[in-house]
């Protein structure tokens, strides 16, 4: 998937699930709890507003050859989203990310001219790599406001098949192997469907995740779930829009589809070790 055009298309219909979600909510729905302990379903909008903003500024100025805006300019945009009431921040945020997605579409290709330092300078990536945190982040959240009004919402499709082309440098980001009750360094063999991968996790001081090699089962076959693989670890089976709920904090029992024991407890591990945010 290196066609920035598809990653955008994801994005935009990613909006334009969101939009769908909220836009005719009143004020008592937009007040209730999102799957976010935290925040309602209106922090939630005011969350992806602000950080379209944010984003937004930083593109215009890596694509005008300027510096983008320092972490000191982000309080005063909080601030001002912070008071916004609640079908005000809905029509702002879709606003502000409608205008991102925009944005983005209009530089196409120009995008690919650039690289983009995200999280403080610590990173710098693409563009796809630009679009690929954009969309997690937007996905994930969209996911949080339509759970808390459907507990049968999944992550949309398209996002979740495009998100795992570049998840595998993020798992340690998103992972605190030290609350971990088990010994260390342990493996698991992730075996997902729709769409079909298989991957490795390998759970030690930092958490590594990879495409995976050889079989799934002892026997030299893909083994049955709960199976112990051929190094020693665990095989998890889950649709892969359960396993990215996981790696993001997001499957708890009660949006969990059904696993036997064994993985069961593979899953309890994997749940401390993914917090989620």
């Amino acid at each position: 998937m290196t066609d920035v055009s598809v990653w955008l298309d994801v994005l935009a219909g990613s909006h334009d699930r969101l939009s769908d979600l909220v836009c005719e909510l009143d004020d008592e729905a937009l007040r209730g709890r999102s799957y976010c302990d935290d925040w309602t379903i209106a922090q939630v909008l005011s969350h992806i507003g602000s950080g379209a903003e944010i984003l937004g500024k930083a593109v215009d100025a890596i694509v005008a050859g300027e510096d983008p805006p320092s972490r000191d300019t982000f309080p005063e945009i909080w601030a001002r989203w912070n008071v916004m009431g609640p079908r005000e921040v809905v029509e702002a945020a879709l606003s502000s990310d409608g205008e991102l997605v925009e944005d983005l579409e209009h530089l196409g290709d120009r995008l690919e001219d650039f690289e983009f330092p995200l999280f403080g300078g610590a990173v710098r990536v693409d563009a796809i790599g630009l679009v690929w945190v954009r969309l997690s982040e937007h996905a994930l959240h969209t996911w949080d406001v339509a759970v808390a009004l459907d507990p049968r919402a999944l992550v949309d499709h398209d996002a979740v098949t495009l998100l795992f082309e570049r998840l595998a440098p993020a798992v340690a980001r998103l992972s605190n192997p030290e609350l971990a009750d088990v010994a260390r360094p342990f493996g698991v063999r992730v075996v997902t469907s729709d769409p079909d991968l298989r991957l490795d996790l390998e759970v030690g001081d930092a958490v590594k995740m990879a495409r995976a090699e050889g079989p799934d089962g002892p026997d030299g076959a893909d083994g049955p779930h709960g199976a112990s693989d051929g190094a020693g670890g665990s095989v998890l089976h889950l649709p892969a829009e359960a396993f990215l709920r996981l790696l993001y904090g997001r499957l708890d029992p009660a949006h969990t589809p059904g696993v036997d024991a064994l993985e069961q407890s593979t899953l309890d591990t994997l749940r401390k070790v993914f917090p989620g945010f």
